[in-house]
């Protein structure tokens, strides 16, 4: 079986999985907030909008998309440094309680 897929058809892939993995995060934020009756953020939201931003970038710069592009790098720094306060916070509740 010969499968001839295109790259245009890959790179539609790609932007397909980034656009799922960053609507997840919304889910997980979702499921989070019921259950503690709270809205709250988990670690996974921010790794969801990582991992989505990143295949979403790679996806606007196959696209050429200098908007699209300005729009996922200025989000990314934004999850990278939320993940910094949320491991650093962490970090330093332990130290406390050691």
């Amino acid at each position: 079986m010969n499968v001839n897929i295109s790259q245009e058809t890959i790179w539609l892939g790609v932007g397909f999985i980034g656009q799922a993995l960053f609507s997840a995060r919304f889910i997980v934020q979702w499921l989070k907030s019921e259950k503690e009756k709270k809205s709250v953020f988990p670690v996974a939201f921010w790794y969801f909008s990582i991992g989505g931003g990143v295949t979403l970038l790679a996806y606007a710069i196959y696209r050429q998309d200098p908007v699209f592009i300005l729009g996922q790098a200025s989000g990314l720094f934004i999850y990278f440094r939320n993940l910094y306060f949320v491991t650093h916070e962490r970090k330093q509740r332990n130290e406390l309680t050691e």
